[in-house]
């Protein structure tokens, strides 16, 4: 299936990436942080680190949260080892259910 030309995304997404990215700007110009400090330390461009502050959906959400790591900002409620004992519980999860419950991938037949 190929990549749709233009994608819409819900109210809900666009806020949250939207929050998200002041957040990031918020917590770097704090710190007394430039663009180009933050996005040597992240290993990513200054154009990537303007388009996750500015809210652009078509970021990386790995670039995201790792600007948010490297600023301080929590993206959960949870402590970081909250976070982990949490991962590892739905992993967990996850793997105790039989293949006969996880979704199988189905082709959809879209020729009209």
């Amino acid at each position: 299936m190929s990549k749709p030309a233009h994608r819409s995304y819900s109210r809900y997404a666009r806020e949250a990436v939207k929050l998200l990215g002041l957040m990031i700007r918020n917590a770097r110009i704090e710190r007394s942080l430039t663009v180009a400090d933050i996005a040597e330390r992240a290993g990513v461009s200054r154009g990537l680190v303007h388009r996750i502050e500015q809210g652009e959906m078509g970021t990386s959400i790995g670039a995201a949260f790792e600007l948010a790591a490297i600023l301080g900002i929590h993206l959960f409620e949870a402590e970081p080892t909250t976070l982990t004992r949490h991962l590892a519980i739905e992993h967990n999860k996850l793997t105790l259910l039989p293949q006969a419950a996880r979704k199988k991938k189905q082709n959809i037949n879209d020729d009209f």
